[in-house]
């Protein structure tokens, strides 16, 4: 299996923060966002490789943050080529390209680079294994949150049957997070996806798809998935990684 961390974006909403400075490699607690994801990612026995996907912009931050590393598995970085909010691919555009450049052929697991999780990952892993199927991070979430996520329902067996992004009339309280894992069978649709001319940009957009033509299921965490999009949502994780001492 590789991990797929996407990290592409330009984060305008934290400038200054991240005027010149990716998200990802802003400090929670005592390491950097990416840190923390990775720590989380090389959990998973089967995850022999890590490729972060990029832009021209921060392209030299993430070398350099990984050449400063020690030990751990290997990572890969990649640089989509754009520079601006208007010539970004798109999470899904960029998730192809890396695949395409990688040449990869196996199962993968996806995750957003501004995404600070504190559940382990492995669990997911294992239910995955369990549905030998596509999955999805989902949790129940506060319906007055629901009009701004993705939102699923979902079957007995925790299958997906409904799965639409940001509902004016949400369907259910269950949310789904940027963490995903597809079968390398799978690897295909996402080129038949993009070649519909689909949205290429937030992630959710591809389950949402591709679970009305294949098994998609759901795993329910316990635990926070915190997407750090605001100075508030940064000074909250903060604030409470500070507390808890990591």
């Amino acid at each position: 299996m590789k991990a797929i961390i996407l990290a592409a974006g330009y984060a305008t909403r934290l400038y200054p923060l991240t005027k010149d400075r990716p998200k990802a490699l802003l400090e929670v607690g005592s390491m950097p966002i990416l840190d923390h994801i990775v720590e989380n990612v090389e959990q998973i026995p089967a995850v022999d490789e890590i490729f972060i996907i990029t832009n021209e912009k921060f392209y030299k931050h993430f070398t350099d943050w990984r050449d400063q590393r020690q030990g751990g598995l290997p990572i890969t970085v990649y640089n989509d080529g754009t520079s601006t909010e208007d010539t970004r691919l798109g999470a899904i555009g960029d998730l192809k390209f890396t695949i395409d450049k990688g040449k990869i052929s196996d199962d993968i697991i996806v995750l957003a680079g501004d995404n600070l999780i504190d559940f382990s990952i492995l669990d997911f892993y294992d239910f995955y294994k369990q549905v030998d199927s596509d999955c999805v991070c989902v949790k129940k979430i506060p319906i007055e949150d629901a009009s701004r996520m993705g939102i699923v329902q979902v079957d007995d067996n925790n299958r997906i049957v409904d799965f639409e992004e940001k509902p004016d009339k949400p369907k259910s309280d269950l949310g789904a997070f940027a963490i995903y894992i597809y079968k390398k069978d799978s690897l295909a649709m996402i080129d038949k996806y993009l070649s519909e001319g689909n949205n290429p940009d937030a992630p959710g957009n591809l389950p949402a798809w591709l679970c009305k033509r294949q098994p998609v299921y759901a795993y329910v965490f316990e635990g926070n998935c915190y997407d750090i999009g605001t100075h508030e949502a940064y000074k909250e994780v903060q604030e409470l990684y500070k507390d808890l001492g990591r």
